[in-house]
């Protein structure tokens, strides 16, 4: 593999921020201006309310230079390193300079067939020449047949589907209030777990129990009420958090108001939040108050689940069985694709016209899903993630040990997997991540001081070996 030799990288990824999605943002002083021009002549330009008949086509917009039309036409929503990929197959990724690089973020735990995958590209191109969509007002037979898979391979009863995982997580938190509404709670209440996450809508970042994704998006200084926030893992705090939410304030009961736990949300792992695994103890609290107070466990498998953790779902790892779960991610390969699935009541909790979808679902996302599908089920990849996971896990603890003034603990499930930068070592986890990415190894941060691994579950002995030398490498040459 080629080694990336941009040395511009080095300057510019010490402008990294602590989270992974403000990873680089150039200057504005040198910012190029991208016009849109045809072959033959400039376009005139488009003043408000005009009605424009003639259309500039594609071909005609000046797109030699990639970087320039993100910088003067896309928003400012990520920070990004200055590569451009082009091409990826299997593990690895190529830039539009012909550069090689080891992919160990696969889109964000989200590849998990890899890149380029002959399953995968063949199910999306027949089904794109044949019925790409129709709305959720038909039946179609991928979206029944996706939906069954996932619901005989979980506890799950019945599914909704849409696009991603906020929106997973937003039909999450719909269906827990109209439950508790159902049970004739007025002021229902959502926990969350801090230092979680769960997406960018108002309602899942408001879940997301970090103050940071907060600033800004307030009304009055308050964010969308009805969530609470716990400490992760404590299961005395907890308990005394439902306890709390279950009394209703005496002045509220007085007006014909009732408060009341709807639900606990919690990723069986926290991803952004570090890489740190849920115990089974706090687990079986937080099923355990769920029951007694007649709300619903709601698990976030958005990057955990579809395999990466050695089983098919997070919440498996640790022993309980929750109302609620969602999925997204790694659940249509790279194509967009979120789903909600739940069991028992909750599965019936939504009538027509509660929620919907007008992507949800559809032919062509649920082809890719299937596709998915019929790969992990066929294939034993998750043998390969318990046995790749190990190898991962057994490497890092080596170089950690050899540089223990770098490198901390490693931890977590699978092929999500997290070393810990001690907070001594003179450098963040993303100035870690440009390190590697110098090596020709692409990982991400899960914070301000954990570097995360997540390549595709398809990822092999030899590319887990290749993967580890490039970290070593990127570490011996920051103490060096």
């Amino acid at each position: 593999m080629m080694i990336l030799q941009k040395s511009a990288i080095l300057s510019a990824l010490l402008a990294l921020s602590n989270s992974s999605s403000e990873a680089f943002s150039p200057s504005r002083s040198n910012r190029a201006v991208t016009r849109l021009h045809s072959t033959t002549e400039e376009p005139p330009t488009i003043t408000p309310g005009q009605v424009v008949t003639n259309l500039i086509p594609p071909s005609a917009i000046d797109s030699s230079s990639t970087a320039n039309l993100f910088d003067t036409r896309v928003q400012k929503t990520y920070g990004r390193y200055p590569i451009t990929f082009v091409k990826g197959e299997g593990c690895v990724l190529t830039d539009e300079d012909g550069k090689v690089y080891l992919d160990f973020v696969s889109g964000i735990a989200t590849c998990a067939l890899g890149h380029s995958n002959p399953a995968l590209t063949k199910a999306v191109s027949d089904q794109m020449a044949s019925l790409h969509h129709v709305s959720n007002l038909y039946y179609t037979p991928q979206q029944g047949q996706l939906a069954a898979w996932l619901c005989e391979n979980s506890c799950a009863d019945k599914v909704f589907f849409c696009n991603s995982g906020a929106e997973s997580n937003e039909a999450a938190i719909k269906l827990a209030r109209r439950h508790a509404h159902n049970r004739g709670i007025t002021d229902p209440v959502i926990i969350t777990a801090e230092s979680s996450f769960h997406g960018r809508t108002l309602a899942t970042v408001t879940a997301t129990a970090q103050p940071k994704y907060h600033k800004g998006f307030t009304y009055g200084g308050e964010m969308v009420r009805g969530f609470r926030y716990s400490p992760y893992n404590d299961e005395e705090a907890l308990k005394k958090l439902v306890e709390e939410i279950n009394t209703t304030p005496e002045e509220d009961a007085k007006a014909g108001r009732k408060r009341g736990l709807a639900a606990i949300m919690l990723e069986p792992l926290q991803g952004e939040g570090g890489i740190r695994p849920g115990t089974p103890s706090f687990f079986q609290t937080a099923r355990s108050l769920c029951d007694q107070s007649g709300a619903l466990l709601m698990c976030d498998e958005v990057q955990v689940g579809m395999g990466r953790s050695g089983s098919l779902w997070g919440h498996q790892q640790l022993g309980v069985t929750p109302d609620v779960f969602t999925s997204a991610k790694a659940l249509g390969g790279g194509v967009p694709i979120g789903a909600m699935l739940a069991r028992g009541e909750a599965a019936d909790v939504f009538g027509p016209g509660d929620h919907a979808s007008t992507y949800g679902g559809n032919p062509l996302a649920c082809a890719a899903g299937l596709a998915v599908a019929t790969y992990l089920s066929e294939n034993d990849v998750l043998s390969n993630v318990r046995a790749r996971g190990e190898q991962l896990s057994e490497g890092l603890e080596k170089i950690a040990k050899k540089y223990p003034s770098v490198l901390g603990e490693v931890r977590g499930w699978g092929l999500l997997k997290g070393v810990a930068i001690r907070d001594d070592a003179g450098c963040t986890a993303a100035e870690l991540v440009g390190d590697a990415m110098k090596q020709g190894l692409l990982l991400v941060a899960a914070g301000p001081s954990v570097v995360r691994f997540v390549p595709p579950l398809i990822v092999n002995e030899s590319e887990i070996d290749d993967a580890l030398k490039r970290f070593e490498a990127a570490i011996a040459s920051r103490v060096s």
